[in-house]
């Protein structure tokens, strides 16, 4: 721990001494709904995403929650007692839920979302309370007890990342209000008690400088600090959750709990990664498999691939990129193909991509494969078509060959995250429709499909213009009670 996070982390010990049913829904917002996919500002996104990728790993000071200062989805959730409403992001690369607080100077108070921002006050709350830093939780976050930290104060939490973003402050334990699903496409009001950060001091993209700010983070990653997993030790949901990102029809659905229909097919995860890492044993263009090395996906401290619904691309070691694209771009040999920002590789193309250009399927252990299609991976850009794959090998040192599946792979599927047999699978489905979801208690199964939340800033007309990609979350929550 270098001087300057010490001196970081002592200004927050000083803040924080000083501070006096088995399924829930949450309608969750696409932040580039209603625009035109720049390619450009999906590449600039992923490379601030995957830079607090990495960083988390490296600095697990308060955790190993990984931030995204964008904010591709974000929900409405309420917390507190009266409730008051906050919209944070939902990011399953992070492992802590936080949002910004009264004490915070930095913190951003508008945003250009179209929402009105809360700053959370736990004096206004009559079921919050300081976590302090002798609870095992405090200890969990933090590798054991912190030097200076004593049993009288509140346990604070710090996140540095790559970019030199932060976020810091300390540990609250308040009541988490959202819709709980009681029947078919029906919900009723569910509550929970959860421990989170209380932010009191941002920086970076997490400060008042973002001008597309949120109230937070809620983070849906392995840790046992997420909300799910803390859900999963009371004994209130299985720790298991799927989403669904509809890339045609712009809906979708993110959910929590045991999903019962449709079927998927499951790869084991990679164990001691800090992600959602799981194996791929080969990548099949059209009919064709690529030649690779039967060892190229096992190199490195970062094995197999890291799927990330955080991110909005896909990258792939050189060694996968080259001639992925190269055979790609070979099934029309009359393309006048060429690199935009040295990067990109684009052309013209007016014919049906879907009948003109091969599907990609990426192989995974226990016979599981991800199937992309051309209208997938092809995306508009300064009237041409651009690949969207992008070749990690040409990335910084600390990212050069990660594997990396995000978005463009994942939509137009139901992804499954199963925690408790440390499993990942999917299957390719109509997110627009509905799922089936499984009451733990009882054995009942519920229809559970998607919602629509609108900002409370938006007009008629702006949410005309927005076509707004949604995503609903549910669990099986009926006797959730603090």
């Amino acid at each position: 721990m270098n001087c300057l996070t010490l001196l970081f982390f002592s200004l927050i010990l000083i803040i924080a001494a000083n501070v006096s049913a088995n399924s829930g829904v949450f309608s969750v917002k696409y932040r580039f709904a209603g625009q035109q996919q720049s390619l450009s500002d999906l590449k600039a996104h992923d490379d601030r995403r995957q830079l607090r990728i990495l960083a988390g790993v490296d600095l697990p000071l308060g955790g190993s929650g990984r931030a995204d200062a964008l904010g591709l989805y974000y929900a409405k959730i309420g917390i507190g007692t009266p409730s008051k409403d906050y919209y944070v992001q939902v990011d399953t690369g992070s492992d802590i839920m936080w949002v910004n607080c009264i004490q915070c100077r930095e913190c951003p108070r508008t945003s250009s979302l179209g929402m009105d921002l809360t700053l959370y006050n736990l004096k206004e709350s009559v079921t919050g309370k300081l976590v302090p830093c002798d609870q095992e939780f405090c200890y969990e976050v933090n590798g054991g007890p912190l030097s200076g930290c004593t049993a009288n104060m509140t346990c604070p939490y710090l996140e540095i990342y790559g970019d030199g973003s932060s976020t810091a402050g300390y540990f609250v334990k308040d009541v988490m209000q959202y819709d709980g699903v009681s029947g078919d496409f029906q919900t009723t009001s569910a509550n929970g008690s959860v421990i989170f950060g209380c932010g009191a001091r941002q920086s970076g993209d997490l400060s008042a400088s973002n001008e597309e700010a949120l109230d937070g983070i809620l983070g849906f990653g392995k840790a046992n600090s997420s909300m799910i997993s803390q859900l999963a030790a009371n004994g209130k949901v299985k720790k298991i959750f799927a989403h669904c990102l509809d890339g045609i029809n712009g809906g979708g659905i993110f959910a929590m709990g045991h999903v019962v229909q449709p079927k998927v097919n499951m790869t084991p995860l990679i164990p001691n990664q800090p992600h959602y890492n799981v194996n791929m044993t080969a990548v099949q263009v059209g009919k064709d498999f690529l030649p690779l090395p039967t060892d190229v996906f096992e190199a490195g401290d970062r094995k197999g691939a890291i799927i990330d619904s955080g991110t909005t691309l896909a990258y792939l070691p050189e060694f996968i990129y080259e001639p992925l694209v190269s055979k790609i771009i070979s099934q029309q040999p009359h393309l006048e193909v060429r690199t935009v920002r040295d990067e990109y590789t684009c052309f013209q193309y007016s014919g049906s991509v879907d009948d003109d250009f091969p599907v990609v399927m990426f192989h995974f252990e226990n016979s599981v494969f991800l199937k992309v299609h051309p209208h997938e991976y092809l995306f508009p850009f300064e009237s041409l078509l651009c690949i969207g794959w992008q070749n990690s090998g040409m990335q910084s040192r600390d990212r050069r060959n990660m594997t990396l599946l995000g978005d463009l792979v994942l939509s137009n599927k139901l992804v499954l995250y199963d925690l408790e047999n440390q499993a990942i699978g999917w299957t390719e489905y109509n997110c627009s429709s509905s799922i089936k979801v499984q009451d733990e208690r009882t054995g009942t199964i519920h229809l559970v499909g998607s919602h629509s939340i609108y900002s409370a800033g938006n007009s008629s007309a702006e949410l005309a213009i927005m076509a707004v990609i949604l995503l609903m979350l549910s669990t099986l929550l009926h006797l959730l009670i603090c």
